[in-house]
């Protein structure tokens, strides 16, 4: 790529604006995944993460882009919306519920419809993994039983939860 191809992209208004967009949007998600739920014993989770680099856990962790490690605000993603959206298409395809059948057939205003509809399930599924997430680390130890979760409280769990769905809500 020449010189000339990148000014030429930063001189058409429309794409610059895009290109500008997407690189802050990185910019925030980045900060955003370094930012740890409160209450957590970070020391814990790396020895965890480090233990199953080469596995499911080290899997996870790459496609969060390190946030499930630091157990970030971040740490569930776009996974709900993207679970979320796969499900309405195998509803819908299946033909379960006319009215998405109608919905769909509607037009612009129907998939909006079905695009909002889609948002809400993916708060719901946001909040059931957000849900499970925290229950999962709160069973958590690391090296000499040091537990990963420094009080696991109603007031952890409510605050974690809410926590993470948000983050979802932010990234989708």
């Amino acid at each position: 790529m020449s010189n000339n191809t990148v000014a030429n992209i930063f001189n058409a208004p429309e794409l610059r604006k895009r290109l500008l967009f997407v690189l802050g949007a990185l910019a925030v998600f980045r900060v955003a995944a370094a930012i740890p739920i409160p209450g957590i014993n970070a020391d814990v989770l790396r020895q965890l993460f480090d233990a199953h680099r080469n596995g499911i856990l080290g899997f996870m962790n790459i496609f969060s882009g390190g946030a499930l490690g630091r157990f970030s605000i971040l740490a569930l993603g776009i996974m709900p919306y993207i679970n979320a959206s796969i499900i309405m298409g195998l509803v819908r395809g299946a033909h379960i519920f006319p009215a998405l059948d109608r919905m769909h057939k509607e037009g612009e205003s129907g998939r909006r419809k079905e695009n909002q509809i889609t948002r809400i399930f993916a708060l719901f599924l946001a909040l059931l993994q957000g849900g499970m997430m925290t229950f999962a680390i709160t069973r958590v130890e690391g090296a000499g039983r040091v537990p990963a979760v420094v009080d696991p409280s109603f007031m952890f769990f409510a605050t974690t939860l809410v926590t993470l769905a948000a983050g979802t809500m932010f990234v989708m």
